[in-house]
């Protein structure tokens, strides 16, 4: 448990009733949204991966009468006017809802990449707050936001506690700890719950997620299955998408044998060069070699990655190289919240037939 206390008053009464109006959750399984009308109930089933603790938050307006014998962990008041937020993968979500103006604290500026967002960055709107793991907590407090949306590998961040302690909110996003595409972008309902914007949430979601499927009947139509290879080695180790991860996930929907989409697990897992040079040498694809930009990177780093069929093939694609002005890899981003892009992208590359001319927004091939 991160936090020592917890507000749950009159624990021996009985739960608050059920008559809200439970706001529909299709595909992620990390959190559930309950509306009461001027208050809700934001349930964050999994804060982080394997973690055995839920946080319930109680989403409330101003002057909102709230029943005495209601029970939850963190009290925020909504509308939210300032926030600060922990990760890159929120940002696409305040923009969506014309909630960026909003934040006024970040840990680590340059690696936003969106240019609205860059904007107010650069004209003081928002504060550089240090490394996401050591969060300068005397500026954050100093910036009194109404709610820090943060994130945790396994629950022990003392400087969340140290926030808490101060009186400011902290809630848990666990949108990274999704497996499925669809799955994470869906947490863009959480964001519209602090925002009273649920249904503008909603219909944003309705639209990406049809874009989506739309996308993965396309590539149905096609009558070949390229084998795709991804990943790359580190310190002699090579480490790639597990078969149960998001990325795993694109490739299945882009029609695509991703080689190794029986190994279990959601996120990564690591292999001998043998194995996967015996495994994979012949892939039509390789896609995301890790941070590597160019063939000649790659060759300088290790000659090993020349005796694959899509390096002399000139067939590996990255999503590295897609960046925003101060380094941000725009992937790690916005590919959550718009993973009917990063399908088309990967159709496009797999069956060029089926997307003639398209432009790709992620993934470009190695220079």
């Amino acid at each position: 448990m991160i936090f020592g206390c917890k507000s749950e008053p009159n624990k021996d009464e009985a739960a608050e009733s059920t008559e809200g109006n439970t706001i529909p959750v299709d595909y992620a399984k990390g959190f559930t949204l309950t509306d009461f009308g001027n208050y809700k109930i934001l349930t964050v089933e999994n804060p982080w991966p394997e973690a055995d603790v839920s946080y319930r938050y109680l989403l409330a307006e101003k002057d909102a009468e709230i029943p005495k014998n209601i029970k939850y962990d963190q009290k925020i008041t909504v509308p939210v006017e300032k926030v600060v937020v922990t990760s890159t993968t929120h940002i696409p979500s305040l923009e969506v809802l014309e909630e960026e103006q909003t934040l006024v604290g970040f840990p680590g500026l340059d690696y936003i990449s969106s240019e609205e967002t860059r904007k107010l960055i650069n004209n003081g709107s928002v504060t550089e707050l240090g490394k996401n793991e050591a969060i300068n907590t005397e500026i954050l407090l100093d910036l009194q936001p109404d709610v820090v949306i943060g994130f945790s590998l396994d629950g022990s961040n003392k400087t969340f506690n140290t926030i808490q302690k101060s009186g400011i909110p902290v809630v848990f996003n666990g949108d990274w700890t999704e497996s499925s595409p669809l799955g994470k972008a869906e947490w863009i309902k959480f964001f519209g719950a602090f925002y009273n914007k649920s249904e503008e949430a909603a219909e944003f979601f309705k639209e990406v997620s049809a874009a989506y499927e739309d996308a993965k009947k396309l590539a149905e139509n096609s009558s070949s299955q390229p084998t795709v290879i991804s990943g790359a080695m580190y310190q002699d180790q090579w480490y790639l998408p597990a078969g149960d991860s998001w990325q795993a996930q694109f490739m299945e929907d882009a029609n695509a044998n991703y080689l190794y989409s029986d190994s279990r697990g959601s996120g990564s897992i690591s292999l001998s060069f043998e194995n996967v040079l015996e495994k994979a040498k012949d892939a039509d694809f390789w896609a995301g070699p890790a941070q590597f930009l160019t063939y000649e990177e790659m060759e300088n780093t290790s000659q090993h990655y020349r005796e694959f069929d899509a390096f002399q093939k000139k067939n590996i694609y990255t999503f590295a190289s897609a960046t925003g002005t101060t380094g941000g890899v725009i992937f790690y981003e916005l590919a959550p919240i718009r993973p009917d892009l990063v399908l088309k992208d990967l159709i496009s590359i797999f069956h060029p037939e089926l997307l003639p001319n398209y432009e790709t927004t992620f993934y470009k091939p190695l220079q």
